[in-house]
């Protein structure tokens, strides 16, 4: 019997959940239960799209695939929708019905690339994007990784062939600022447009995103940009968002900004969150920023947290600070709210520490309140 080398043999278990979006998904190895044909894109994909979108009688889908920008530190990135199986992270690929009454609710999440007891050479390297066309207009925008299989519920889809990354990302950023309804449906087109750019492995990506940060466009686009560009986009993405923290003139903008620096893995979003903690003008923002410090914890995060009780000229943003140091490990913060209870000059500061220690159900608070109590 001839042996088989492990490289191959792992790449065979690879590919049983993972298949070349470019060759196989037009045959339906992928997408199933589709009325799917295959079309070269001619001129550009807007107008290819636009063409289709005119001559349509009744909703199908356009789909094509575009290169995805990857998971950093070896983790392995997926998006599917809400309907996958829950132990999706182990290998099954179970069809994403697109169709569903219930919706697709995409969901994303990052992880290591081995674990489960799954072989993963790599993460998916592409990105399908569909859009679902009705009443002649985009309605509804999916951007699923190459590994989530598609049920397309019995709708015709149009697979388009040479679409490149910059052009899909000219059409997603057409439709993303277009003017937003406000209803969930006007809404849905412009938020998945977004993050389908954000998604893709281009530096258009970098150009459109940053576009979208400019202060005459809308504070709800600006708000969901940020998330993205921290979710996804590295070291231009952080860079993009300490120019929002230090020049948008929105508070409700820069809050988002604060918790966008949380999900960047960039190493220095942290300093950029301590700093706005310390430094940002308005209280709302500064409160927000000490927030999400206390989620991240750490030394230095509880650093900037104890500086904000001490020294931030604002009572309420103090209180902010109390209440951050609530959210961190119980071995990091009570320590340090039993300190500010029994000696920040504050009596509402003083206060709030008292409350927290005593929602915190800790036997050190207890001992710390009869402490208190009996002297």
């Amino acid at each position: 019997m001839r042996k088989v080398g492990l490289i191959p043999l792992l790449a065979a278990i690879f590919l049983v959940c993972s298949i070349s979006a470019g060759a196989q998904a037009p045959t339906g190895s992928q997408i199933r239960n589709a009325q799917l044909e295959t079309r070269a894109v001619s001129g550009s994909l807007d107008s290819t799209i636009r063409g289709i979108a005119s001559s349509q009688t009744s909703p199908l889908w356009v789909g094509y695939a575009v290169p995805m920008i990857e998971a950093k530190d070896g983790r392995w990135r997926s998006m599917c929708c809400g309907s996958w199986s829950s132990d999706y992270g182990n290998g099954n690929c179970n069809p994403c019905s697109i169709e569903s009454s219930r919706g697709t609710n995409e969901t994303e999440s990052d992880r290591p690339i081995t674990g489960g007891g799954t072989v993963r050479l790599e993460g998916p390297q592409e990105m399908f994007m569909l859009l679902r066309l009705a009443d002649h207009r985009v309605g509804r925008i999916l951007s699923l990784t190459e590994d989530c299989q598609v049920d397309a519920g019995g709708m015709r889809m149009i697979w388009l062939t040479g679409v490149s990354a910059a052009d899909s990302v000219t059409v997603l950023t057409g439709i993303a600022l277009a003017p937003e309804s406000d209803t969930r449906e006007g809404r849905e087109p412009v938020d998945s447009a977004v993050r389908a750019i954000a998604m893709t492995k281009d530096a258009s990506a970098d150009r459109a995103l940053s576009s979208f940060i400019a202060l005459d466009k809308p504070e709800s686009l600006r708000s969901k940009t940020a998330f993205w560009l921290g979710n996804s986009r590295g070291r231009e993405g952080l860079d993009m968002l300490k120019r929002m923290a230090k020049s948008d003139t929105s508070p409700k903008v820069r809050e988002q900004v604060t918790f966008a620096l949380t999900q960047s893995r960039e190493k220095d979003a942290l300093d950029e969150l301590i700093r706005m903690a310390k430094e940002d003008e308005s209280s709302r923002v500064r409160g927000q920023a000490l927030f999400w410090l206390a989620q991240k914890a750490g030394q230095r995060a509880a650093g900037a947290i104890t500086e904000a009780i001490e020294n931030d000229p604002d009572t309420d943003v103090k209180k902010k600070a109390v209440f951050a140091l609530s959210q961190m490990p119980k071995d990091e913060g009570v320590p340090k709210l039993i300190e500010v209870a029994r000696s920040n000059k504050n009596a509402a500061v003083r206060k709030q520490a008292m409350f927290w220690l005593g929602q915190s159900n800790d036997p050190r608070a207890l001992a710390f309140f009869e402490e208190v109590l009996t002297h």
